[in-house]
């Protein structure tokens, strides 16, 4: 007997949403293996610091150098530097970390273009979706650097922050490195967002620090680390360790 055209359209509609349903699942069950993977991987390691910036800057760029010798210092200090994995300053928070003897975890994200594993990762991961990569370079870090960069650079920070704002998240230092860059965003914030529109309450324009100096870092970074969980034990720093260096 044959179908009419409306029990036709019927079966097809049938076909289709099986086939949604289907990978709707498969879709779910990346996402889950993602997050787990990606849990167990920065449960590894006690004190972190995820670095974020433009993937596009080259190795004599000075935003470059400063991200190296940044992660370099925090390295030595015991602190694993965590990235997207990719290059520019995410290379360069890698390699400093690893020619300092330290620990450097990448956070890859798969795309067509611009992001490819850098060589100076000691463990890496790759991720299909940004938003698990996101939730995991944020995850338990003690503390965040941003260095210029674009969108995405901003679309990291600024769910940071709004994530300690609205308290989703335990406070811990946020710094903005590259004064020059950084500054008009600064006055943007405080002339509109706080003094003029009201958008934000007074003390969320203090959420973050604009530095340039390794040292203010090290010393912000460090008081976090160890006023925040009084029963925390201390890292062992690596210039005192067996580490090379």
């Amino acid at each position: 007997m044959d179908l009419s055209d409306e029990q036709q359209q019927s079966a097809s509609r049938e076909v289709i949403k099986d086939e949604l349903l289907k990978e709707t699942s498969e879709r779910i069950a990346r996402i889950a293996k993602e997050f787990a993977d990606g849990f167990a991987l920065m449960g590894k390691y006690n004190y972190t610091v995820s670095i974020f910036g433009s993937a596009r800057i080259k190795e004599d760029h000075p935003y470059y150098q400063k991200a190296r010798e940044i992660a370099a210092g925090l390295a030595r200090e015991g602190f694993t530097i965590v990235t997207g994995g990719g290059g520019g300053v995410m290379e360069a928070g890698d390699r400093g970390a690893t020619e300092a003897g330290g620990q450097s975890v990448g956070l890859n994200i798969q795309l067509p273009f611009e992001q490819k594993a850098n060589p100076y990762t000691t463990e890496s991961m790759s991720y299909r979706y940004f938003f698990t990569r996101k939730v995991i370079l944020a995850f338990e870090a003690d503390a965040y650097i941003c260095f210029p960069g674009g969108y995405g650079t901003f679309d990291e920070l600024f769910e940071i922050i709004t994530l300690v704002q609205t308290k989703k998240m335990p406070k811990a230092p946020i710094i903005l490195v590259g004064s020059e860059y950084w500054t008009a965003l600064d006055m943007f914030i405080k002339a509109y967002m706080l003094d003029d529109e009201h958008y934000i309450s007074p003390g969320d324009e203090k959420l973050y620090t604009i530095t340039e100096d390794y040292h203010v870092i090290k010393a912000i970074i460090e008081h976090h680390r160890d006023t925040a969980n009084a029963f925390t034990e201390k890292p062992e720093s690596l210039e005192d360790s067996d580490a090379p260096c």
